[in-house]
C-alpha cells in the first residue's frame, strides 16, 4: 500500500466514524430503522489489501462505534463477521475477476455491485440485530430490523459512493 492510499484510507475510516456517529446514529425511523453506512470503510478497502489487517481495522471500526453509541461490542462483532467473510462475498458477487484481483468497484457493472453490496449489508445487519435484540422470541423484529435497515443502508450507500466516485 502506498503513501497516498494509506492516508486515504485513514481519512475515510475516520470520516465515516464521524459521520455515523454524529449524524447516522442520531435517525431512528420507527423506532427500528437505522443507517449504518460506517460500514462502507470495509467494503471498499483494498481488495488486493492484507486480510488480517482488514479484520482488524473492523474491529476498530466497530469498537470505535460502539464506544460513541453505547452498545456494547455489537457493532464490532458485526464488522469482524463481515471483514472476515468478505473475501467470500467478494468471490460469490465477481467471480473470477476478484481471483486474478483485476476489479474496482467503482468500474464493475452494477449486478455486481449490487449483489456484493446488499450481500455484505444484509449479512452485518443480521449479525448485527441478532446480537442487539439476542432473543429467539423476538426473531420477526430482528428480521424487520435487518430487512429495513438493510434498505435504507444499501440506498444510502450507493448514493455515497456515486456522490464520491471519480469520473472518468
Amino acid at each position: 500500500m502506498q503513501n497516498s492510499d494509506l492516508f486515504l484510507n485513514i481519512g475515510r475510516f475516520i470520516v465515516l466514524i464521524v459521520v455515523q456517529i454524529l449524524l447516522f446514529n442520531h435517525i431512528n425511523f420507527l423506532g427500528y430503522v437505522n443507517p449504518y453506512p460506517y460500514i462502507l470503510f470495509i467494503l471498499i478497502f483494498p481488495f488486493t489489501g492484507n486480510k488480517s489487517l482488514l479484520i482488524f481495522l473492523g474491529f476498530l471500526l466497530g469498537l470505535s462505534v460502539d464506544i460513541f453509541s453505547d452498545s456494547g461490542g455489537v457493532h464490532a462483532a458485526a464488522c469482524v463477521f463481515l471483514a472476515y467473510i468478505r473475501p467470500l462475498l467478494l468471490k460469490f458477487s465477481f467471480g473470477v475477476s476478484y481471483e486474478f484481483n483485476t476489479i474496482k468497484l467503482s468500474k464493475a457493472d452494477f449486478g455486481a455491485r449490487i449483489t456484493y453490496i446488499s450481500a455484505a449489508v444484509v449479512a452485518h445487519h443480521l449479525v448485527l440485530f441478532s446480537l442487539e435484540i439476542f432473543n429467539i422470541s423476538h426473531i420477526v423484529l430482528v428480521l424487520k430490523s435487518t430487512l429495513f435497515s438493510s434498505i435504507f443502508t444499501i440506498i444510502l450507500l450507493f448514493c455515497i459512493t456515486l456522490l464520491f466516485s471519480r469520473k472518468n
